[in-house]
């Protein structure tokens, strides 16, 4: 017999289905269960669509009145693109609601639970938590504090290079490294460069995996230095292309909005665009999740904000040497070795001949979560 963690970890299964297809909504699964028999399941599949809980109702092809519903994420009890689901669960019959995690969103933020057990349904909350959690980390994120989650990705060599000193650096890492990315963006609501990456390699910073909304691009370029040939401008009018910058050329300003850039204007810290405040408008566009992807100097800078929530770091077994081979962490450094940028929770896995090292990064600014 299955156990309620089984069935939780199946409706976790259904809920990763609906990956980079349903933001800014959050990832949801639901497994409806009777007489210890799966007898639904279902998904939150894209934006503006059914949620998991009506979209495993409608599936079911037999009488669901007595059965146990499992959902990774409290049901909804507010008006959206879709009515309630707590609304649907009190009319269906279901007589249980197994609950993996609380919404935070303040519109639900508990009311859905507490509306379904004033209606008579018994209500369980915390089965398979972290895992609920981990699942919507992005969403929990900027639910709670309006600015995107952030993921730092690179890919270096044993000596910590990124590139050798001629600046050659296709490919560090392996096929499957580098396709490990593409979902990477493909989870991700927005993707992060810095001028000296467009500078240097004219990147497309698209995502290969079918998505829900395109991946927006965004350019640190304080100076508006970013070529009006490179690729990110000329698709500009076809793919989301954001110039975060603090320059008051309005005659280059105008010609990339023409080209259908858009601009944002972020004050100096430092010499440098703040980031912090980037961060804060960002998320004000409803960008949940941001994946930076180069360069060094802006991974520290990023760094140093307090801005990154998630290291992702990409080994290759090679070795490059040389003093001018760009690293891939630059910008002025620390220092003192007490102020360095910790890393927990670390996560090893192998991609082939990579390796990659995961964590959660300690010194940012939202200690709290």
């Amino acid at each position: 017999m299955m156990k309620k963690e089984d069935y939780m970890a199946l409706a976790l299964k259904e809920a990763e289905k609906g990956m980079g297809f349903v933001a800014p909504n959050p990832l949801v699964g639901a497994v409806i269960v009777k007489d210890d028999r799966i007898i639904s399941k279902g998904y939150h599949k894209r934006f503006g669509d059914l949620h998991a809980e009506r979209q495993a109702i409608k599936n079911a092809d037999e009488d669901i009145s007595g059965s146990t519903l499992y959902v990774t994420l409290e049901p909804c009890c507010h008006v959206g693109k879709q009515p309630p689901c707590t609304e649907a669960l009190i009319k269906s019959g279901i007589k249980k609601v197994v609950v993996g995690s609380l919404d935070p969103n303040p519109l639900v933020s508990g009311k859905g639970i507490a509306l379904l057990r004033k209606e008579c349904l018994n209500v369980e909350v915390g089965i398979l938590r972290e895992e609920c959690d981990a699942l919507n980390e992005r969403f929990i994120f900027h639910m709670t504090y309006k600015q995107p989650f952030v993921y730092l990705k690179y890919a270096m060599t044993l000596d910590g290079k990124i590139a050798t000193k001629t600046g050659d650096s296709k490919w560090i890492s392996n096929e499957h490294s580098r396709q490990s990315v593409q979902k990477l963006r493909q989870k991700c609501s927005a993707i992060m460069v810095g001028i000296n990456t467009v500078l240097a390699d004219n990147p497309r910073l698209t995502c290969r995996i079918p998505k829900g909304e395109a991946l927006v691009r965004i350019v640190c370029d304080s100076q508006l230095k970013i070529p009006l040939d490179s690729y990110l401008v000329k698709s500009a009018k076809t793919i989301p292309t954001w110039i975060a910058t603090c320059s008051d050329n309005l005659a280059q300003q105008q010609t990339l909005k023409e080209m259908g850039c858009r601009l944002i204007k972020v004050p100096r810290k430092d010499g440098k665009l703040d980031l912090k405040v980037l961060m804060t408008i960002l998320g004000q566009e409803g960008i949940d999740s941001l994946l930076i992807e180069g360069g060094s100097s802006l991974h520290f800078s990023a760094l140093k904000a307090g801005i990154v929530n998630r290291l992702i770091v990409f080994i290759a077994p090679k070795i490059i040497g040389g003093l001018k081979a760009k690293t891939a962490i630059s910008g002025e450094g620390l220092d003192w070795l007490n102020q360095d940028f910790r890393v927990k929770d670390i996560e090893l896995s192998r991609m082939d001949s990579d390796v990659v090292i995961e964590g959660k990064v300690e010194h940012y600014v939202y200690r709290n979560y």
